[in-house]
């Protein structure tokens, strides 16, 4: 059974950084395709940035392109998302996700999800 933790959100002024770990078991990280959504109030759960599941590609919503990064390490089957010049739109929760599926923007095509982790971003 795959399990994912998120941590690592929290309350940040616009223009901050905060960097989100998502845990995973089993060496989830290095052999699903890894996704991170989020979804703020009223509104769909979104793509933000993932790995796919074959290869090393990386893939990133347009709305956080050269802000945020993804990366992982596999020792310690655990995937990140460094977020970097937040704005007041980036609130929402944010959600791990992994799933063998190669729609990686998709959140329908996941099969295992985190918990969630807030992220507040003020004016």
């Amino acid at each position: 059974q795959v399990q994912l933790v998120e941590s690592g959100g929290g309350l940040v002024q616009a223009g901050g950084s905060l960097r989100l770990s998502c845990a995973a078991s089993g060496r989830t990280s290095s052999t699903y395709a890894m996704g991170w959504f989020r979804q703020a109030p009223g509104k769909e759960r979104e793509f933000v940035a993932g790995f796919g599941w074959i290869g090393t590609s990386t893939y990133y919503a347009d709305s956080v392109k050269g802000r945020f990064t993804i990366s992982r390490d596999n020792a310690k089957d655990t995937v990140y998302l460094q977020m970097n010049s937040l704005k007041p739109g980036d609130t929402a929760v944010y959600y791990c996700a992994a799933g063998k599926t190669l729609a990686y923007a998709s959140a329908d095509t996941y099969n295992y999800w985190g918990q969630g982790t807030q992220v507040t971003v003020s004016s």
